[in-house]
């Protein structure tokens, strides 16, 4: 695989490369894959920012037991030094030592725009030495005066444009510029980033395969840029630059005259009109450099077809007023006004984006169509999807075709769009006529299943429109399918719901006039995500960005960006900026993350216990144990108090299991006073939480639910000799509903993995199974193809009714990889350098199939129900172990068809409970145990 093909296959952040060397060994070759240059967190290919990038590989064997015992790291400033092992920049030398992730930069000093190129070789216990094909990446601007172009735009409306108007309208603009290459160009990159969205063009083709980029971020603390490799779209002679504006929600989607929005109290954020800066690196074969930069002389319209472009209304636009070869060179620009300066605010920091674009993921077609009576066309999608509808249709020159976009119907042929609120999700094309007419939108998405489209004259087929899918472009690394059909639709519509809200940020929803992401709704469901997408990057960035809304006091919002102002002050949403950094060290070796927001994490620790301890507990709360389900379908909110869980236990509690992790921060970074100091405050919480919230005699907090019981069982809390005790509560308590859910999202997060752990996985298994209300089976059998945001969701008012939401997973998605399939990563070797593989085999699941690409290659786990036996086949990668435990004695287990013989024996543990405790190196086995 050449390098160009890297560019082709792959996004900017990602680095892949594969070789295998040959050593005759009959299980097969050894192979090396250098899957990532690791850098703060994130993969890159071009134009990092980091001085001190971090070099993650993969070993793939056959054979057993294979780890890695050195490894030595190359770098050099040209592919052909490097392929002579002529390491010019640096030469780790042979290191001994299994570390094969995170594995951090020493070499010289990194330059701006520099390419560099890198491999490995890694020597393993089996006596191979194995070698990575080279592989690269380039340096961005690395300091400020680096930058020379200028932010640019048009500053002005036209008469169509609405900011005024609480449903914003705003035209896109075009710009564009000529320049000349005349000399023969080695490389030719591009650094831009264009606010609120931009689509860059050169020559008349698109740069690059990203959608709705750049990443969204503070805007008025930080911007992001992306580079590109241009070299192949650069000719001789006069070139052009394109590039279009959209919105994005950096021109506010709604404004309200700075008064609170009348539906959901909650002002909108507005940062500036459209704007575009971009620099342009022609480095030729002789060694010169051309520049070209975004200035005064370039040319901008918003003359052109995109009339209109909000992402909670749509996107309207005018083949007629379509710009013929506007970005290509000769295009007639004297109509165009020469570009405006423009400026995204002061103090506002330009980084190279650290988390993935979005793209195109996957192209859906219309599993129906048909007619209304009306005249209109309703089209079934098949699935509740996130992107957007690409039609072809045919018409007369100023004919209008409107699409209308919503995830229900409302009887045969009318939409259900009660529940998105005031956005309006509707699309307006206009055609010119002359025949088939292809197009979609550029700047917005629509969460939807079904599509009204008015305005056509004849009778469309379902092969005239795709629905495109759009996410992040991050790898899918986790598979599950089990004999329990109801858990493998609540697998799929999870699967769903998660990729159709990574967008920059993990939001709520996709579909109505929100679309932001609440911290709450991901404190746990993060750490599901993660076994089915590798979120590592997205939730790195997204941390930053909560760092970046934290107020100078210390308080840190509801929602980042803060794009709606929500300074709550309550204790269970922000603690996600405490949560999530643990995530992604267990999960993915991330230990950058809490290093670097270890002062802001403590910053609102310590504002938190200063301005709102009473008594010694934090008992600020504002959200309640969020969707509790309602005793009634057609209710929201539930109005049983024996329901209602104690906001302040809800804030105290949370707030004792954020001391205890920040004391593990603490911990690792050497901060012994800090240590200290989080101790000691824990222990007045613990002291005062059992004092104000547990009732001794009946073994219960508060007033007994589920959630006031699980919550401090789960953090720690509980007298040790009341455990028991109070977990029976918690059984009664669901048996009160009928073994049904009866919690909301605070409880949730703890639910299944409590039970679990406290000896009920029976229990957790028919909350996961049930199909009645309220359960997640429950939206499988109304038809759901994702997560809605409410139990109720196919009956309750409109005002919340979302029905693509994934806060309901609670930690189902941990509990069927850790709990079903046995796949966990050990606490202190962490990112599954050591996997513990320790499963619950409940009555009535007759297998599970499950896998997991970790950082140090894919865990597989299989068992299965026989007559009289248990199957388990498992895979191990290389250079890790496992930590795996087997229902039965030693003399009723075998591997491969043989009993336990050698080190595999002699390493068994047999347990109390008449378990057996296997350590395996990496590998692929197939137990047997007989019952």
């Amino acid at each position: 695989m050449n390098n160009r093909n890297l560019f082709q296959l792959f996004p900017a952040w990602a680095l892949l490369a594969c070789v295998a060397l040959f050593h005759g060994c009959a299980s097969g070759p050894a192979s090396l894959q250098v899957n990532r240059l690791s850098v703060e967190g994130r993969d890159t290919l071009l134009g990092a920012d980091v001085l001190a990038p971090r070099f993650s590989w993969k070993i793939q064997s056959g054979k057993q037991d294979v780890k890695q015992s050195a490894y030595q790291l190359l770098v050099a400033s040209s592919k052909e030094a490097l392929e002579k092992d002529n390491a010019d920049i640096w030469n780790s030398g042979k290191v001994e030592a299994d570390s094969s992730l995170n594995v951090v930069y020493k070499g010289k000093p990194l330059q701006s725009f520099q390419s560099l190129y890198w491999k490995v070789k890694v020597w393993t216990n089996h006596n191979e030495e194995i070698s990575s094909a080279p592989s690269f990446w380039t340096m961005g601007l690395l300091r400020q005066t680096d930058w020379q172009a200028q932010w640019i735009g048009l500053n002005s409306y036209n008469k169509n444009d609405q900011p005024d108007s609480t449903l914003t309208r705003l035209a896109a603009r075009y710009l564009r510029k000529e320049f000349r290459s005349e000399k023969k160009i080695k490389t030719a990159a591009i650094y831009i980033s264009g606010m609120g969205l931009y689509e860059l063009f050169l020559n008349g083709k698109k740069v690059g395969n990203d959608v709705l980029a750049p990443t969204v971020s503070e805007y008025n603390k930080k911007i992001f840029y992306n580079t590109y490799d241009v070299t192949p779209l650069v000719t001789k002679g006069i070139n052009c630059l394109g590039v279009t504006l959209g919105n994005g929600r950096f021109f506010a989607v709604r404004n309200f005259h700075g008064k609170p929005n009348p539906l959901t109290q909650i002002p909108q954020s507005q940062y500036g009109l459209p704007q575009l800066l971009l620099q342009m690196r022609i480095q030729y074969e002789d060694g010169s450099i051309a520049w070209v930069h975004s200035d005064k002389s370039w040319k901008v319209t918003d003359n052109g077809p995109v009339l209109a472009n909000n992402e909670f209304d749509g996107e309207d636009y005018d083949a007629n007023k379509e710009l013929t070869e506007w970005s290509s060179q000769g295009y007639n620009d004297q109509a165009w006004k020469p570009a405006d300066l423009m400026s995204p605010g002061t103090n506002v920091r330009l980084m190279a984006q650290p988390n993935e674009n979005i793209r195109i993921k996957e192209v859906l077609h219309p599993v129906s169509i048909h007619k209304t009576p009306k005249g209109t066309y309703i089209l079934d999608m098949g699935q509740n999807m996130v992107g957007w509808l690409e039609i072809n249709v045919k018409g007369e020159k100023g004919d209008v075709v409107r699409l209308r976009f919503a995830e229900t119907m409302k009887g045969e042929d009318s939409l259900y769009v009660d529940n998105l609120r005031d956005a309006k999700a509707t699309d307006t094309y206009i055609l010119k006529g002359g025949g088939i007419e292809s197009w979609e939108p550029r700047f917005i998405y629509h969460g939807f299943r079904f599509v009204e489209i008015s305005g056509l004259r004849t009778q469309p087929d379902v092969k005239d429109f795709s629905g495109k899918v759009i996410y992040d472009d991050i790898p899918t690394i986790g598979t599950l399918e089990t004999s329990n059909a109801t858990i493998n639709a609540v697998f799929k519509n999870a699967y769903w719901t998660i990729r159709g809200n990574y967008r920059g940020m993990p939001t709520d929803c996709p579909q109505r006039d929100e679309r932001v992401a609440w911290l709450g709704d991901r404190v746990i469901s993060s750490y599901g995500e993660s076994f089915i997408f590798d979120n590592s990057r997205l939730y790195a960035k997204w941390l930053e960005d909560i760092k970046d809304a934290q107020k100078e006091s210390g308080s840190i919002p509801d929602i980042a960006p803060s794009f709606w102002d929500r300074y709550a002050d309550n204790v269970t949403y922000p603690s996600a900026f405490i949560l999530i950094p643990e995530m992604l060290r267990r999960q993915f070796g991330d230990e950058q993350s809490f290093v670097k927001l270890y002062p802001a994490m403590k910053k609102w620790m310590l504002y938190m216990w200063d301005t709102y301890r009473d008594n010694d507990l934090v008992l600020k709360d504002n959200y309640g144990d969020w969707c509790v389900p309602p005793e009634s379908l057609d209710m929201i909110w539930t109005k049983d108090p024996s329901r209602i869980t104690d906001g302040g236990l809800l804030a105290s509690a949370y707030y004792y299991h954020c001391l205890g992790l920040m004391k593990q921060y603490a911990e690792r970074l050497g901060y012994t006073s800090d240590v200290r100091n989080f101790e000691s405050i824990a222990q007045r919480v613990l002291t005062a939480f059992n004092k104000k919230f547990y009732n001794a005699g009946s073994k219960s907090y508060a007033n007994n639910t589920v959630t006031a019981n699980l919550l401090p069982l789960s953090f720690g809390m509980v007298p040790k000799e009341d455990k028991a005790a109070v977990f029976a509560n918690i059984r009664a308590r669901l048996k009160d509903f009928n073994d049904h859910i009866n919690s909301g999202i605070i409880g949730g997060m703890w639910l299944m993995r409590g039970l679990s752990d406290n000896g009920a996985a029976d229990l957790a298994y028919k909350l996961a199974t049930n199909t009645t209300y309220p359960s997640w089976g429950y939206m499988v059998k109304q038809g759901a193809t994702t997560i809605w945001e409410l139990w109720n969701g196919d009956a309750a008012n409109p005002m919340m009714n979302s029905g693509n939401h994934q806060m309901l997973l609670g930690d189902l998605i941990v509990w069927y990889y850790e709990y079903l399939a046995g796949i966990k990563a050990d606490d202190k070797e962490i990112a599954f350098k050591k996997i513990i593989m320790n499963p619950v085999f409940p009555e009535g699941l007759d297998f599970v199939n499950a896998s997991l690409n970790t950082k140090y290659g894919e865990v597989k786990s299989h068992w299965r129900k026989t007559t009289g036996a248990l199957e388990w086949k498992i895979t191990v990668p290389a250079n890790t172990t496992a930590e795996i435990t087997l229902p039965g004695n030693t003399e009723a287990i075998t591997e491969s068809g043989k009993v336990l013989s050698g080190s595999m024996l002699e390493k068994a543990k047999e347990v109390a409970t008449g378990k057996t405790v296997l350590t395996l190196g990496s590998g692929t086995y197939r137990f047997v145990v007989n019952k």
